[in-house]
């Protein structure tokens, strides 16, 4: 029987199946009330893609964050879990500290800025577990916040990407912020630079420009 998919055979004459790219593009969270759901995400800046009605009681409401590739939906009859039972769901930023400000001047109830005292302490509520303030490391920095069902999000700071996290061969930013922020980390890692060599460094720019590639692929940064 033939296949209808892409197939090819390797160099042991083994068929294999051509990769797919699966890009996450909406996850659903319950909420109890539409419109005020609607007016908390509204409220956070969020861009609002679609808010369909049809003549059966079905309605759909989209929000994406900004700078974000994946969107939320909630809407009747899209989910069957309680309202406000999706917890930690993840918001990345480069800035905690200017998130939670950003979240807080919005009038939301939002965490302080902690790092875990142990793996894993940021999904627990228990917060006698999480540090005050930010931590140095990259992945370590967390606020808390909760829309009004309850459904539960985590601001996660990141400034230096893992090894193989990010395709080495590509370095994109996703707002004007973002970029900001890595440059002013080049910046104090470019003085740290010049102090530990006694002179100035006329190709800044282009210690600059390895440095944050280097950090978005998360390969060895330049000293």
């Amino acid at each position: 029987m033939g296949t209808t998919g892409d197939a090819s055979a390797d160099a042991g004459g083994t068929a294999s199946v051509k990769t797919v790219d699966l890009k996450l593009e909406v996850v659903v969270i319950p909420v109890s009330d539409l419109d005020r759901a609607k007016e908390f995400y509204g409220g956070l800046g969020w861009r609002l893609d679609a808010d369909f009605s049809f003549d059966n009681g079905f309605r759909i409401v989209q929000f994406t964050p900004p700078g974000s590739g994946t969107s939320i939906q909630f809407g009747t009859d899209v989910t069957s879990g309680a309202p406000g039972s999706v917890q930690n769901l993840y918001l990345i930023v480069s800035d905690v500290e200017a998130a939670r400000a950003a979240l807080a001047a919005q009038g939301v109830e939002v965490s302080e800025v902690f790092h875990p005292a142990a793996p894993g302490a940021q999904f627990h509520p228990d917060t006698s577990d999480h540090l005050d303030g930010r931590s140095p490391d990259s992945y370590s920095s967390f606020a808390t916040f909760r829309d009004p069902d309850g459904n539960g999000w985590l601001l996660q700071e990141i400034t230096t990407r893992l090894p193989g996290r990010v395709d080495s061969a590509a370095t994109s930013f996703a707002s004007a912020s973002d970029l900001a922020s890595a440059m002013r980390r080049a910046e104090a890692a470019h003085g740290e630079h010049e102090e530990r060599t006694g002179e100035a460094d006329p190709n800044w720019p282009d210690w600059y420009a390895e440095y944050l590639v280097a950090e978005q692929a998360g390969t060895p940064l330049p000293t």
